[in-house]
């Protein structure tokens, strides 16, 4: 029956026109998957692991800088919808910050870059199917972005969900489009490769990437980290900060005790009896920010050797073909992530950066905080960083915020002061009325209502 899925699946990727690099990657996965392999990693079998280098260690050499990122191309994951929230459209598309997007601050740290060091640094996009066209509609605006000829994106791929009985494709009349799912960012290898893009980039003089999440607006391509991964020689290199109990389910390094090598473990390859160790920020107080460098040359010999196969660890995704109807058909999605290409580099390192290269929004939590004034917005620079510190912790109940309407019809007047805030935890239905401060530590319970304009919590 897994062979008989497997060859369906495939026939769907190639009418579909799935490259041959990500078809191949796929059947890898799916072999394993048909196996019995579930992807996840025992406690037992790792031990923690810290940063070999210091961000705040790293020499501030001006002209290393400038020569190594102009041989830098910055790659940002654009191809989610945010549909975790409520959006219909690209997730980078959201107001985070004074009016202005994910995509705008990203492109415009880019380009304040370029200016500053008078440097090339393109700047792709890796998009899917569901976000390009908006995406290119709003970098129109943004004429001076390309360089040369490289484009301004390039498409992940996509791949059928399997049916979690039998795993042959799931059929989905009432919407096709939920037969398909995205592979992962660990699709971003062949992708790259699929397009022609890593080749192009070689050609044109570029050695090195730095890759990241566009809604982690953290994740400026610094130039001293860009120095001095140039001058390290690693292959790869993955950035990893303190976490903090905003973050204590985020995914980390782990050192592999058969072998040594640094792996990347997430929540989906954790069995959940073993939570409990993997939120330990004690024993692993690093969370890995999937702020990540690589050498192109390495990557492309890697990928030759290969067959254009990059055999990252399997997750094993369970879920609904239809995400809003829980009574719908039970999949499998078959996925990878990009850092986990950390455990193909024998040279691989971790660098431990500061909390302000990681601003993720995952929800509605970490929206709150990058719009309020806990984080302020250099008007050259584009950098967002906080204006307290530590962060205040935001717990929204979910019943009421979790959706982007939701939210902003709960804060019409935008969010409140959380400069003087250590926790805002918000257990029912309020409506913020304008100029809220918070102060200390506010709970407001089950009951609900209205907090009144210039209101001070607690």
């Amino acid at each position: 029956m897994s062979t008989q899925g497997r060859e369906q699946a495939v026939e769907r990727m190639r009418s579909a026109g799935v490259s041959r690099p990500a078809i191949d990657t796929f059947v890898t996965h799916y072999d394993k998957l048909a196996e019995g392999a579930t992807g996840l990693i025992a406690e037992a079998d790792v031990e923690p692991a810290l940063p070999a280098v210091l961000q705040e260690d790293l020499p501030r050499d001006e002209a290393a800088a400038r020569e190594a990122l102009d041989r830098t191309v910055v790659i940002t994951l654009n191809g989610g919808l945010g549909t975790s929230m409520g959006l219909a459209g690209p997730k980078s598309l959201l107001p985070v910050h004074d009016g202005l997007t994910f995509l705008d601050i990203t492109v415009r740290q880019v380009l304040a870059l370029r200016a500053r060091y008078g440097v090339r640094l393109p700047l792709l996009l890796m998009d899917s199917f569901s976000t390009q066209d908006a995406t290119l509609e709003v970098l129109a605006g943004y004429p001076d972005l390309p360089v040369g000829d490289l484009p301004l994106d390039f498409l992940q791929s996509q791949e059928p969900k399997l049916r979690a009985d039998d795993l042959t494709p799931v059929d989905w009349p009432a919407d096709p489009r939920l037969e398909w799912c995205p592979p992962g960012h660990g699709d971003l290898y062949p992708s790259l490769l699929a397009s022609g893009l890593l080749d192009r980039l070689l050609a044109d003089g570029y050695r090195y990437a730095f890759v990241s999440n566009v809604d982690n607006l953290g994740a400026v391509p610094d130039p001293a980290l860009a120095a001095w991964f140039a001058g390290s020689g690693a292959g790869y290199a993955a950035e990893v900060c303190r976490r903090t109990e905003m973050d204590k389910k985020g995914g980390h390094l782990v050192r592999r005790r058969a072998d040594g090598r640094l792996v990347l473990r997430d929540t989906a390859q954790t069995a959940p009896e073993e939570l409990v160790h993997f939120m330990d920020g004690e024993k692993h107080p690093y969370v890995n920010t999937n702020n990540l460098w690589f050498d192109l040359e390495r990557l492309r010999a890697m990928l030759e050797e290969r067959g254009g196969v990059m055999d990252l660890p399997l997750i094993r995704n369970a879920k609904t073909v239809d995400p809003t109807d829980k009574a719908s058909t039970p999949v499998i999605q078959i996925e990878s992530a990009m850092g986990g290409a950390v455990e193909l580099f024998e040279d691989a390192v971790s660098v431990g950066v500061s909390r302000e290269r990681f601003a993720p929004v995952k929800t509605t939590n970490e929206l709150l905080l990058l719009r309020s004034d806990a984080y302020r917005l250099d008007p050259q620079t584009y950098r967002l960083t906080r204006t307290v510190e530590p962060s205040p912790v935001v717990d929204l109940v979910k019943d009421h915020y979790a959706m982007i309407s939701d939210f902003d019809a709960r804060f019409p007047a935008g969010a409140p002061s959380l400069v003087d805030a250590t926790r805002l935890q918000v257990e029912g239905d309020w409506t913020f009325g304008a100029d809220v401060r918070v102060r200390g530590e506010a709970v407001l319970d089950e009951q609900g209502g209205q907090v009144p304009d210039g209101a001070t919590l607690p």
